[in-house]
């Protein structure tokens, strides 16, 4: 039997600016607040224990290190790579550079946070 990720929890100095970003990236829905000021985003139709895994955004006043040792890559679903680049750049995200060449077929982008992530060119079906 093996394990499968349910849940990415995710440092933020301000949770709900993320969670509005990420939902808005991936099409998920706000599933829950806690009181320590933490948002749950996931699935509308699935929720915790679906197969994509839940975000989880919880309140930091740490400074962001340097070099995220983890980052997300997405893909389009419905678009072409260069259509959802510039729906991600409208939605908030920025280009980073992390000393790509420019030869890539991904681009390397930051969420409203600075944490950087990749937009890959391959299309996915929808889950």
């Amino acid at each position: 039997m093996a394990c499968r990720i349910s849940e990415l929890v995710v440092d933020a100095v301000d949770p709900d600016r993320l969670a509005a970003f990420w939902s808005d990236v991936l099409g998920y829905v706000e599933l829950e607040r806690e009181a320590d000021g933490s948002v749950a985003i996931g699935p509308p139709d699935a929720g915790y224990g679906g197969p994509q895994p839940v975000l989880v955004f919880g309140p930091t006043a740490d400074p962001r290190p340097t070099k995220l040792r983890l980052h997300f890559d997405v893909n389009a679903t419905d678009r072409d790579q260069d259509a959802e680049l510039e729906r991600l750049l409208a939605l908030g995200a920025r280009p980073a550079d992390v000393g790509q060449t420019g030869e890539e077929s991904w681009y390397v982008l930051a969420d409203p946070e600075g944490n950087e992530f990749c937009l890959l060119r391959t299309r996915l079906d929808p889950v």
